[in-house]
């Protein structure tokens, strides 16, 4: 396949600059609306307006980064357009409909209720104000919903079936989509890390109103609040971890091994704790140890990948080189079985062209999977049809050294986090939160580490699973657009300069609105 190897590489670079800008924006949307709506819930229930200043003022902040958020959204779904057409034409049918719900539905709640929730404190009743915010916040978890069903597709794509004549992938079963292990999974996951984040953005601002003994009442009464909304959410982000990691091992055994750096499968399979790696291993057989140093908890990882303390967990020497004994196809027979899918589909076409009717007819039951032939056709050649786009069996490795360590700074992280919300949880029983300076500069510098857990997690979940565009059904090089790569390259560096001029603006917007504190008595 002759493809300007320069204009993927560009294509994934601004992809990954927008989505890594994007993602700095939508946690804490998804995380401070729910914290909003608690506190808000609290003043309705008790009168105490002490809540409504504490919920005005983070409300502010709210609006500020849900503001600057829409914008690098808006530029990511453009993008699937301009720089990933290939993609767009050959599941747009799929990936279309939840784009299109999230747009239609989730936003239009965001949207709606947005106006009221700022600007209809004095015009709408308390329980009617109440009801926006709550709406607001479910709208923002309803867009996240959507989209990660459409990545959990991508991930896993199920609920389709291939049609020839269009060369296009077509939904059969919506409930298929939604319902997707991987999409629900990473909903799930991605959701409560969000809360997690808005509950440390939350703590950490607190902390140093703290440090500077200013808005004493505030700051405690948020801090309890978001104290135990994150211990909760840290918990079950720990949880869900645990099911997307055996999703995964189901679905995406490659990823799994180079979050494991994992080269040689074995039975009873340890998980990595720490360790430093080498440098860049590639496959090789016999393979040499990888690792400067490695601790890991014997056994855990073929307990998460199948629950089972003694299940064969494949490397990916396994997976690229095969393994007879566990009957794992080797990526070079797999590359062979993509190409026949790809020419019997280029017979078809031609065959279609020439209006050779009995051609079409033969070809067409291939493809046809309530037939026997087309069962058959799909098991051993379809379903590696992304395969047939590669050139070498070592292109199905991702970057383990990038995976591998996102993958322990994210983990590391979730239960650091919940060891904090616990401690300033104990703080507050003691009544000693005000003296705690030590605690107030480690949660005000948990901040900035809870936003690297987040965009690790997606570094897992993405370069994790490269090449693919979707998972062994089409590679990036065959998703990209047919365009220059100079062309990719301005929007690129225009892309670049918009979106760290923004988050200056919006840094520097939060730290005004921080500094200048809430307002007395919940006035604007």
């Amino acid at each position: 396949m002759n493809v300007d190897l320069s204009v993927v590489e560009w294509s994934r670079l601004q992809f990954a600059l927008t989505a890594i800008y994007h993602w700095l924006f939508v946690p804490l949307t998804i995380g401070l609306g729910f914290i909003m709506a608690f506190m808000e819930t609290l003043y309705v229930r008790t009168g105490n307006e002490e809540w409504k200043r504490i919920t005005k003022f983070w409300m502010k902040l709210f609006g500020v980064n849900f503001a600057i958020g829409i914008a690098t959204g808006l530029i990511l779904e453009f993008e699937f357009g301009t720089n990933w057409s290939n993609y767009s034409w050959f599941v747009g049918d799929i990936f279309g409909a939840p784009l299109a719900i999230e747009g239609i539905f989730a936003f239009f709640i965001e949207a709606t209720f947005f106006a009221v929730m700022f600007f209809g404190w004095k015009k709408v009743s308390k329980r009617a104000h109440l009801v926006s915010t709550w709406m607001v916040a479910i709208g923002a978890t309803l867009s996240a919903f959507w989209i990660l069903v459409a990545n959990g597709w991508m991930q896993n794509p199920v609920g389709m079936h291939f049609n020839p004549v269009t060369a296009r992938n077509e939904m059969y079963s919506f409930w298929e989509v939604v319902s997707n292990p991987s999409a629900v999974n990473k909903f799930f996951h991605t959701v409560f890390s969000c809360f997690v984040l808005g509950s440390v953005f939350v703590l950490g601002v607190s902390a140093w109103f703290l440090l500077k003994k200013r808005e004493i009442v505030f700051a405690e009464k948020s801090i309890k609040v978001a104290s135990v909304f994150g211990l909760i959410m840290a918990v079950l982000t720990i949880i869900t971890g645990d099911l997307s990691g055996n999703n995964v091992a189901k679905t995406q055994p490659m990823k799994l091994a180079a979050m494991e750096a994992l080269y040689d499968g074995k039975e009873g399979a340890g998980l990595s704790m720490i360790g430093m790696l080498k440098p860049v291993q590639k496959p090789s057989l016999p393979q040499e140890d990888v690792f400067y140093f490695n601790f890991e908890i014997p056994k855990m990882l073929s307990f998460l990948g199948a629950r089972d303390f003694n299940a064969f967990v494949p490397g990916i020497n396994d997976l690229v080189y095969g393994n007879a004994q566990e009957n794992i196809i080797s990526a070079k027979e797999k590359i062979q079985r993509g190409k026949v899918a790809i020419e019997t589909l280029r017979q078809f076409k031609e065959a279609q062209k020439a209006k050779n009717e009995e051609e079409v007819s033969t070809l067409l039951k291939k493809f046809d999977r309530t037939t026997e032939e087309g069962k058959l056709f799909h098991k051993e050649y379809f379903r590696y049809f992304g395969y047939g786009y590669l050139n070498a069996p070592e292109d199905i490795v991702p970057n383990v050294p990038m995976t591998y360590y996102s993958f322990r700074i994210m983990v590391a992280s979730g239960f650091w986090f919940v060891l904090l919300f616990a401690l300033a949880l104990f703080l507050g029983y003691k009544k000693k939160l005000q003296n705690a300076k030590v605690f107030h500069w480690v949660a005000l510098l948990s901040i900035p580490l809870v936003y690297i857990s987040s965009q690790c997690g997606w570094i897992v979940a993405e370069v994790g699973r490269q090449p693919w565009a979707i998972q062994d059904l089409m590679p990036t090089i065959a998703a990209v657009s047919r365009v220059d790569a100079s062309a990719v390259q301005i929007t690129f560096t225009l892309f670049a300069v918009l979106f760290t001029a923004l988050l200056i603006a919006e840094i520097r917007i939060l730290t005004k609105q921080i500094k200048i504190g809430p307002k007395k008595g919940g006035n604007e």
